[in-house]
């Protein structure tokens, strides 16, 4: 009798033991714990369609029916996030090259640009400001796996002022010519909000400055009253959607924090009181401290007007020296690299710079990668190698930890579950 017993329960333990399916099964050497700090050796990474199903020691038994991808001599880590990319556009690194070509030819480039910030170890970006909703598309295509890709979360057309750095300026056509987004006074500014809503954009962006690259506009002076921004950001925010705003000087990124905006774009003259109210309010700061090396040493070779260069030497030290006070402030920060300035695939050289102006090496990562995925609103499907989240992973062949610039040569990227490059 006992032993009929033992064995119905042996029988039962087994007929209910949890069984781990998975598709594909990565025998990882090393994998980054965000909340540790520290690389969880020989881990199996279970895969079952495009989520992490099963996170084991290397001990546990692999189904026969798997695909197994060997990483065990790699540093495995969720794929990088850029919080700030332009890809559509021109292929040629030329500055006037967008005024002579069509917006279709953008399209093809947004195309091109995708796989390239993909192959980058990029698997997800915020598309911030595209015309006539070319984004959008771009998203909808790679999404259906037509294109390779990111994921997109889409702004459409920024919103900015008549005249402002959001608006075409080039009057190369007609003194009528204006930007798709352009919208004066809180109610304008609601009605572009829900004409882009409409049109099925992920996020909202607006000007609340000048910028370096457009013409006749201070790079500091703000755009926009503090009335048109919390139209803007009440408007974003009751349909779901989170609010990015382009500021540069100070008090337009003060208008734009006291508004509610989800991040602040460039942030580069920051002082004691907007690095206070952003780290009270938790504003994310998105600031894109490689981009001046580029336009500096590269901007006269491709035609970059002077008019703009000078507005880069103004902005860059300082802010560069705005991002080491936020990092010491405890300020929430993401990557955002504004790929498109330059060219596209480089977006992890942002990484170097992060650690060069104050960031820890795992700081910096958290940025593109648990930090993003928080500002999305996406933490419990992106950010992290978890269980349950979507398997976007990326791999390099040494420690980032000890060298960040390993992250801009990923040997193995992932994204959904599908391998892209190994």
């Amino acid at each position: 009798m006992f032993s009929r017993i033992t064995f119905l329960f042996v029988l039962f333990s087994f007929v209910f033991l949890p069984v781990t399916q998975a598709n594909t099964v990565i025998k990882a050497g090393h994998v980054l714990d965000f909340e540790s700090g520290k690389w969880q050796k020989d881990q199996l990474i279970f895969i079952e369609n495009e989520r992490i199903s099963q996170i084991t020691s290397a001990t546990a038994k692999i189904p026969d029916n798997a695909t197994v991808i060997d990483l065990q001599d790699q540093y495995l880590l969720p794929g990088f996030m850029d919080m700030h990319t332009h890809m559509m556009g021109p292929l040629a690194n030329d500055f006037f090259a967008g005024l002579f070509q069509s917006p279709h030819r953008s399209v093809i480039g947004g195309v091109v640009n995708a796989e390239k910030t993909l192959m980058a170890g990029f698997t997800s970006v915020r598309e911030l400001g595209s015309a006539d909703y070319m984004d959008v598309a771009l998203r909808n295509s790679i999404a259906d796996g037509e294109v390779a890709g990111p994921r997109i979360f889409a702004s459409g057309p920024s919103l900015g002022i008549t005249g402002g750095h959001c608006d075409d300026n080039s009057l190369n056509q007609s003194y009528e010519l204006k930007a798709d987004g352009v919208a004066d006074g809180p109610w304008e500014v609601r009605k572009m909000v829900r004409k882009n809503i409409k049109y099925g954009v992920d996020v909202i962006k607006f000007c609340a400055t000048g910028g370096v690259f457009s013409k006749g506009t201070k790079v500091g002076m703000r755009q926009y009253t503090l009335e048109e921004m919390q139209a803007i950001v009440d408007e974003a925010h009751t349909h779901g959607k989170i609010v990015a705003a382009h500021a540069h000087g100070t008090e337009g990124i003060l208008f734009a924090i006291k508004a509610g905006v989800d991040s602040v774009e460039h942030a580069s003259f920051l002082d004691a009181e907007t690095i206070a109210l952003a780290k009270e309010k938790g504003t994310y700061l998105s600031m894109d401290i490689y981009n001046t090396e580029y336009t500096l040493s590269k901007g006269e070779e491709n035609g970059v007007p002077e008019e703009n260069l000078n507005k880069e030497r103004q902005v860059g030290a300082i802010q560069r020296a705005s991002f080491t006070a936020a990092v010491k402030a405890g300020v929430n920060m993401v990557l955002g690299s504004d790929a498109g300035i330059y060219p596209h695939g480089d977006n992890a050289k942002q990484f170097a710079r992060m650690v060069r102006f104050g960031m820890t090496p795992l700081q910096a990562i958290q940025a593109s990668t648990i930090n993003a995925a928080t500002l999305l609103k996406q933490q419990e499907n992106l950010g992290s190698v978890t269980k349950g989240k979507f398997a976007d992973l990326v791999a390099v062949s040494a420690d980032p930890l000890k060298n960040i610039e390993v992250l801009e040569s990923v040997s193995f990227v992932m994204k959904n579950g599908q391998v892209y490059k190994r």
